[in-house]
């Protein structure tokens, strides 16, 4: 077992079993940094970070891992603290979660650059990532534990299906509609591409809302007659469907906040488990300190310690 001083994170200890056949990578440690939410970087910042690994390490990386780190993949034990020192005191950077304890949380873009985010996420992450510091550093958990986080049931970091808690953006209000734009769309006006454009120049035939958008929502809960289109929002699971087919034509709601999801999982016998809805709707308020969802998430470890 290796590790840096005060951290029982962050380090994968690494050996290779035949060290005389093999002196070059007679160690091996892995090294996992905590990424920035939203995984925004400066050219500076990266420039520094590979040039430290490659005068203190392998130089191989991984942008990113699976649960959202830096991999910096390949050094020596001696080199562990020194590359500790330098990230932690001269990159104003720190280790991320490795073994049985929080892992490092990873988020979407948000509201930073998505008009679908319910929630600013990156402030949500950040803030959980300084809450939970202990947590993510030293050990104590029976399993390790992450939190993913997305602005939108899009989940573009699939925190349903990768995460123990997932932070969902949602809505609980009515989507709003623009008929006169969802009539653009089925009248098929060039300036109203379905799915913003992304399939534009593929051979498909025109757009067809029947087909396309009310037989595909998963509740059944749309009708489009007489030139007009309406939604049973009672019954919309808020799926995004319709609102990315259509996002000139459908809006989300204006009362926005999250759902915590827990239980996700990807057994090998079993195959991948989506998470299971615990709390529907939080509103995200960071001005108490996101109290309403670390009650949450503190019940959910103390029940889950016992």
């Amino acid at each position: 077992i290796v590790g840096v001083f005060g951290y029982g994170g962050g380090v994968i200890g690494r050996y290779c079993d035949q060290p005389k056949l093999f002196p070059g990578v007679e160690h091996f440690h892995t090294m996992r940094v905590n990424q920035p939410a939203g995984k925004y970087y400066t050219t500076e910042y990266l420039k520094a970070l590979t040039d430290l690994w490659d005068f203190r390490g392998s130089g191989v990386t991984n942008m990113h891992g699976a649960t959202g780190d830096i991999i910096l993949l390949g050094t020596t034990t001696p080199q562990l603290e020194e590359v500790f020192w330098t990230l932690t005191h001269d990159m104003n950077q720190d280790l991320g979660g490795s073994g049985s304890n929080l892992r490092t949380p990873a988020d979407c873009l948000g509201s930073s650059r998505c008009e679908y985010s319910c929630y600013d996420v990156s402030a949500l992450c950040h803030f959980l990532t300084n809450e939970y510091q202990d947590e993510l550093h030293r050990p104590a958990f029976p399993y390790k534990f992450k939190f993913k986080l997305d602005g939108c049931p899009n989940c573009c970091v699939a925190s349903i299906a990768r995460s123990d808690m997932s932070f969902i953006g949602t809505w609980k209000d009515d989507i709003r509609i623009d008929q006169d734009a969802v009539n653009k769309y089925v009248e098929n006006d060039p300036a109203y591409p379905a799915n913003a454009g992304a399939h534009k120049g593929k051979d498909w035939g025109s757009f067809n809302i029947q087909k396309e958008v009310v037989r595909l929502c998963p509740t059944g809960c749309m009708k489009f007659e007489n030139k007009t289109l309406t939604i049973d929002n009672a019954n919309c699971t808020r799926c995004m469907h319709c609102i990315n087919v259509m996002p000139r034509a459908l809006k989300i709601g204006k009362e926005t906040g999250l759902s915590i999801l827990v239980g996700a999982k990807a057994p090998i016998l079993d195959g991948a488990q989506m998470g299971s809805l615990l709390v529907p709707f939080v509103e995200v308020n960071a001005d108490n300190d996101y109290e309403e969802i670390t009650e949450v998430i503190e019940n959910v470890w103390d029940w889950w310690m016992e």
